[in-house]
């Protein structure tokens, strides 16, 4: 069944159907990144004040990119992004939030400039990633920030290192547990359209196909990997504008090589290990908030019992909260990180 499905929707998604993928990324070249535009240096030019680092966390390398206040006296704030975007993703946010604060943005463990090793990927381990990387460079505790997949780790993160988290706010996804498992295999009669809407008939059918081990690397490999993407930007946006040429031009290099499909895979087959130590996480003391586009009635559902005193708030916008709605953002993020 799920060999089936992915194959069906994977073949629907390659070939351009059901919305029409942009020409730009038909005619890009096979193989290759697209242009010297998407390195993190020519990206950092257009981001004064923030530079980039790295730092070996247990035999990973992780890439981060930081910048504002260093002695502000706040918490840094730790920008975790997610599937299929790099750091790049906070680059409307990291100015402002640096103004009074120190901003650091991480490319995770098999993300962007970051190490992509062979396992690791469930969220605990990603989370003790982000907990080195916070010792290393000192921070003491921070306020983190985790979108889609970075979401996950971000409230792995408090779970497991409740010491290292003094507000956590996660953006559209919610924590796996066990309800993950029951989502259904097939849409409902009449309801997968080419937009994902308010989330209420989601069908997330790339949940069952990155589970399958090299087959999203044959097919999204050689290039194809902006076809792919370019009908993820579409689908689960509202404002599909505002994730721009060079931002497509940028995850599209990040995810070309097959290596970086493989890690980004392996978020998704460590689902069922994270459904197994998420049962034996303890309910969230720490202030939380969270953000819903399409995803406000499951992170509702699910924060109810693993963070009861959470505000969660429905703001309008798709899945890419701090591509679509960034000064939203911006503003609920100070006004509860103040």
């Amino acid at each position: 069944m799920i060999w089936n499905i992915a194959l069906r929707m994977a073949a629907m998604v390659l070939a351009g159907s059901p919305v029409m993928i942009a020409e730009a990324a038909l005619a890009a070249p096979s193989g290759t990144t697209v242009h010297a535009a998407t390195s993190d240096e020519a990206l950092l030019a257009r981001l004064p004040g923030f530079r980039q680092g790295f730092a070996e966390v247990d035999g990973v390398r992780l890439h981060y990119v930081e910048g504002g206040a260093a002695n502000s006296g706040k918490p840094a704030l730790v920008l975790l992004p997610g599937w299929p975007q790099t750091w790049w993703s906070y680059h409307k946010i990291m100015p402002q939030l640096a103004r009074d604060r120190r901003v650091i943005a991480v490319d995770l463990r098999g993300m962007g400039a970051s190490s992509k090793p062979a396992g690791g990927y469930d969220k605990k381990t990603m989370a003790a990633d982000i907990a080195g990387l916070v010792h290393q460079l000192g921070l003491g505790k921070v306020d983190i920030v985790g979108h889609d997949i970075g979401s996950m780790v971000a409230y792995s993160f408090a779970a497991n290192h409740s010491d290292l988290t003094d507000k956590l706010v996660l953006l559209d996804v919610a924590p796996p547990d066990a309800g993950l498992a029951t989502w259904p295999m097939l849409p409902a009669l009449g309801t997968f359209g080419d937009k994902v809407g308010d989330g209420s008939h989601a069908y997330v059918w790339w949940f069952a196909y990155h589970q399958v081990p090299e087959l999203h690397e044959k097919m999204a490999g050689e290039g194809r990997i902006r076809m792919e993407q370019d009908w993820f930007f579409h689908y689960l946006t509202k404002d599909e504008a505002a994730i721009d040429a060079l931002d497509r031009d940028v995850y599209a290099a990040a995810y070309t090589p097959r290596d970086a499909i493989r890690a980004g895979d392996g978020w998704y087959q460590a689902f069922p290990q994270d459904i197994v130590d998420d049962d034996g996480y303890a309910p969230l003391a720490m202030p939380v908030l969270a953000l819903g586009g399409p995803g406000f009635a499951w992170l509702q559902g699910v924060l109810a019992s693993k963070a009861p005193s959470a505000k969660v708030l429905k703001v309008d916008s798709g899945h890419f909260i701090p591509d679509e709605v960034p000064d939203i953002l911006v503003e609920q993020i100070k006004a509860f990180t103040q």
